[in-house]
């Protein structure tokens, strides 16, 4: 079959989008398709990063487009930066021949809308792989007011994308319901979580070498890592930071990119509280690791409002390693539907809840020192990628995809089953 993948980032990109669907392109390649990739020539999160415009790697071709650098320090140059990639790629799409599938993530959102243009007009089949959801994210954070013309105009393309698309797929059951709630048909729908890559684990060795690099032999570490934006909030997190910025043993990092990224770098400057926490900016795949293992305590965000429309997948990884979890976000989701049931021990803690957020620092700070980790952990075999990549692949390259595959979280919605 040929293939063409549509995003604004892929290989060698750290972006989680890049990093899945390179995974997924490498996975059709093996199984003897051809596949083409669509993406930008800058970086995702250091615009001044560029990659050569045209390339075989690994048996794919990728072919970037330009578009226009301008940061994310503003919602406009963010919406000038995602315009511009837009039309540049609806402008290559235009020169490109027929493929067999298209399958379009949503960086930049609604990108969906031109595989589903190609569906309609050229190519046999398109899938729709949701990793968040627009309007619906932009609404939720207030960067567009419901029910305004934009928004509206917004909705009326992602209804298009979905109800044009062969098959969509979801990553938990909270965006499942929304989508369904929308008037999608249930059959056209899968869930299919971002899996844990195989070649993250506990790693001893980089552990340590990580921590040495950037100052932290002998400390309690507790790691934010990933994106770094006003749907993962992080004031809970950091009020502990500042509660605890007197106990020397302590170190909170935070690593990644991300609008807020860059403005919580200016605030540790500006906010003495807040001097002893780490800013490490995104680290290739090949360290991931390394960094992962560094943590004693992992945290995990997720904003009220953004239940069901984004999905923070660093919790797959953080699985892998092994590595405690503190969660700060509603009580149901599907971080609270995986820690806990997978062995991994974990605190709850409501976003404003700081006594709570600084209790459970210091009680994880007891357990570790009660037992040090040295056990490399492993997440759930239902979370891997050997196990959900070849459920994409299959969705990919099915010509009819007549019954969703059996969602893994499915075996977790037991009442009684063991809850962050």
């Amino acid at each position: 079959m040929k293939i063409l993948l549509l995003n604004q980032v892929f290989h060698p990109d750290p972006a989680a989008t890049a990093l899945y669907l390179t995974d997924l392109a490498v996975g059709l390649r093996e199984q003897g398709h051809e596949v083409t990739v669509i993406a930008s020539s800058r970086g995702y999160d250091d615009p001044s990063q560029r990659y050569c415009s045209r390339e075989q790697w690994n048996g794919v071709t990728i072919i970037r487009i330009p578009s226009l650098g301008l940061g994310k320090t503003a919602a406009w140059r963010r919406a000038l930066n995602f315009g511009s990639y837009l039309v540049a790629c609806a402008v290559r799409l235009a020169l490109l021949p027929r493929f067999d599938v298209v399958v379009a993530l949503t960086t930049p959102p609604l990108i969906s809308f031109l595989g589903a243009l190609r569906r309609l007009i050229l190519d046999r089949r398109f899938v729709f792989w949701v990793m968040d959801l627009n309007p619906d994210q932009a609404i939720a954070a207030g960067w567009l007011e419901r029910g305004s013309l934009t928004a509206r105009a917004l909705n009326a393309i992602l209804m298009f994308s979905l109800r044009a698309a062969d098959h969509v797929v979801v990553l938990d059951r909270f965006m499942q319901s929304i989508i369904t709630r929308k008037g999608i048909p249930a059959n056209k729908l899968s869930v299919i979580p971002p899996w844990s890559h195989d070649d993250v684990h506990f790693d001893k060795e980089g552990r340590e070498e990580f921590r040495r690099e950037h100052g932290l032999v002998g400390k309690f570490v507790v790691m934010y890592a990933g994106n770094h934006s006003p749907c993962n909030p992080l004031d809970t997190l950091l009020g502990a930071a500042r509660r605890l910025a007197g106990d020397a043993d302590i170190v909170f990092c935070f690593v990644g990119g991300g609008s807020h990224f860059r403005t919580l770098e200016r605030e540790r400057m500006d906010d003495g509280t807040l001097a002893g926490i780490k800013c490490i900016p995104y680290q290739p795949r090949e360290r991931v690791s390394a960094l992962l293992s560094a943590a004693d305590l992992h945290a995990v965000t997720l904003g009220d409002e953004f239940r069901g429309l984004i999905h923070p997948c660093k919790i797959y990884n953080i699985l892998n390693v092994g590595a405690p979890v503190l969660y700060i976000g509603p009580r149901e989701s599907h971080v609270t539907d995986l820690v806990g049931c997978d062995g991994v021990r974990g605190w709850h803690v409501p976003h404003g809840s700081i006594d709570l957020a600084t209790a459970a620092v210091q009680e994880a700070r007891t357990v570790a020192l009660e037992a040090p980790r040295s056990a490399c952990g492993g997440s759930s075999l239902s979370f891997s990628q050997v196990a959900l990549l070849p459920q994409l692949i299959a969705i990919t390259t099915a010509e009819r995809p007549s019954v969703a595959p059996v969602e893994p979280l499915q075996a977790l919605q037991d009442p009684s089953a063991p809850r962050l």
